[in-house]
């Protein structure tokens, strides 16, 4: 395990910036040992959750009718089910916000 030195407290961005260019050397260990130890993400890992986040999921019961005709209006679209569905909701929603 590395050992990290006590981080001062800064008088300046100036001062801080100077500390950190003087260690990145050491930083960059500590960060590689953080990640192998999966003690800290890398920013892709980040970015990854951020965009799941984004497109997060949501299970509907839909009546097996209507399950049924979206699944036909979808292929007569030439879309997928869940696109077409997607797409709907969009519609929906923009169309009550501005019926208010």
């Amino acid at each position: 395990m590395i050992q990290k030195p006590e981080i001062p407290a800064f008088n300046s961005e100036r001062e801080e910036a100077e500390w950190w260019d003087q260690h990145r050397d050491e930083t960059a260990q500590w960060m590689q040992e953080a990640l192998r130890s999966r003690q800290t993400a890398s920013l892709a890992e980040v970015l990854a959750r951020a965009q799941m986040d984004e497109n997060a999921r949501v299970s509907v019961g839909l009546d097996p009718s209507d399950l049924s005709r979206l699944r036909d209006l979808a292929a007569k679209k030439g879309v997928a089910c869940e696109t077409y569905l997607r797409d709907l909701i969009h519609e929906a929603l923009r169309r009550d916000e501005r019926t208010g």
